[in-house]
């Protein structure tokens, strides 16, 4: 067979892409190991959860701290009731004053030697008289206690502490609140961005190292275009990805709906949240295929899972300090670290799903797209032809050559993806 009859049997760019894709996708969406891997997430953040409870209930128990009194009788008693009156007008502004207690009568009492030696949640005790209050604490807690202490005591002298009333006018927001409430957004989108890429861009990699294995990549190679294999593998990962997502979102959404939870409670982003949905979709997908294609370009260089697992610890470790770099963007709007992360491919992704958070421009997002798409256009060539390199220098030419001359590169390609075929089974 001529090389200009072999052109004329190989399946278009864009058709064999497809085909690469179809078969990834349905081979993996349908698999055992892709169920487990939708339900590996949940195992951890039930995990988190639980121990938020706990935690949360732990630091409650433990951060409660009790201020003791050992005046006399009397002036304990006065000392409590100031207390209860205050806290009627304060209210939570002031919580330790609840945690006045009684706990000497006595003049001889040693306040020092009681906390030292005591269990419990005594923090400080106020010794002397309401006239002249004694606190004896650890340095921290002195200026916790000491201002709280000297009103009590006043209060309970009898000065007067007549505070006027106070007029109030509520508004819904207000600039400073807001911009910290997106700022809270942005950084919530960026890394929430970051997890979902680095976690499906994972599947990039182990899937293409089974292929490389039992030689169908290969086979490939010499099929159809490798541009066409490149692009058929990024898109299936991420329309797999976007399953995942989907399964995860939906089961997040029911359970954050189930607790009261809805978008209201959290803060308008710039854009609205409809525009925001899609510009992070956009975006994940964008970041996506630009990690995807770098590993996947890593996988092809390696012969087996270790050897994939040392060469990509690199292209990790550059993606951490990518989001560290994009983190730092989000208060430092126009500055040359905003500039540099928004050119510089890998980062523009996080710079941009934060910039949606915070602005109200959406031209910005347009332009990044159009240079984020030129850079997977990039990368994909840039890979393709490593790729390339890379395999064909390994596997059984001769037996790649025969099929080709028995059946066509197209005619292989469509047999090897159709219905029943042995090498998709």
């Amino acid at each position: 067979m001529t090389a200009r009859s072999q052109t004329a049997g190989r399946l278009p760019l864009l058709q064999a892409a497809y085909v690469v894709a179809r078969r990834d996708f349905t081979a993996i969406l349908f698999s055992r190991a892709f169920i487990f891997f939708l339900l590996g997430p949940l195992f951890p953040v039930v995990v988190m959860v639980l121990a938020g409870g706990v935690g949360a209930q732990v630091q409650q128990g433990s951060g409660i701290a009790n201020v003791g009194l050992a005046m006399s009788a009397e002036d304990n008693h006065a000392m409590i009731t100031a207390r209860d009156a205050l806290a009627k007008r304060l209210g939570p502004a002031v919580p330790p004053m609840s945690e006045l207690r009684s706990v000497a009568s006595d003049e001889t009492f040693d306040a020092a030697a009681t906390l030292q030696e005591s269990e419990g949640q005594l923090a400080a005790v106020v010794t002397g008289t309401p006239a002249a209050p004694h606190l004896t604490a650890t340095e921290g807690s002195i200026g916790r206690w000491q201002g709280i202490v000297g009103m009590i005591a006043a209060q309970a002298e009898g000065q007067s502490l007549d505070y006027p009333a106070v007029a109030t006018s509520t508004v819904a927001s207000s600039a400073a609140a807001r911009n910290s409430a997106r700022i809270h957004t942005a950084q919530g989108a960026q890394v929430l961005l970051f997890l979902l890429i680095m976690l499906l861009a994972s599947m990039v990699l182990s899937n293409l190292v089974e292929e490389k294995g039992n030689k169908i990549i290969e086979v490939l190679a010499a099929a159809i275009p490798m541009d066409a294999v490149f692009l058929g593998k990024l898109f299936a990962m991420l329309a797999i990805s976007v399953v995942g997502i989907l399964v995860w979102g939906s089961t997040a959404g029911i359970v954050l709906t189930a607790g009261g939870v809805s978008l209201a409670d959290i803060a308008m982003p710039g854009v609205g949240w409809p525009m925001f949905i899609v510009l992070f979709a956009l975006y994940f997908a964008m970041g996506y295929l630009l990690l995807g294609a770098i590993f996947l370009t890593i996988g092809s260089q390696a012969k087996t899972v270790r050897e994939v697992q040392t060469l990509s610890m690199p292209a990790t470790m550059l993606q951490i300090l990518v989001f560290f770099l994009a983190s730092l963007t989000v208060t430092n709007s126009g500055g040359w670290i905003d500039f540099a992360g928004r050119a510089f491919p890998l980062s523009s992704p996080f710079v941009m799903v934060a910039r949606a958070a915070m602005d109200e421009s959406l031209w910005p997002h347009v332009v990044a797209l159009a240079w984020q798409a030129l850079c997977v256009a990039v990368f994909v060539r840039v890979g393709a032809r490593m790729f390339r390199k890379r395999v064909m220098k390994s596997g059984p030419q001769g037996a790649k050559k025969g099929v080709e001359r028995r059946r066509g590169p197209a005619g292989f390609v469509r047999g090897l993806f159709s219905k029943g075929s042995a090498a998709t089974r």
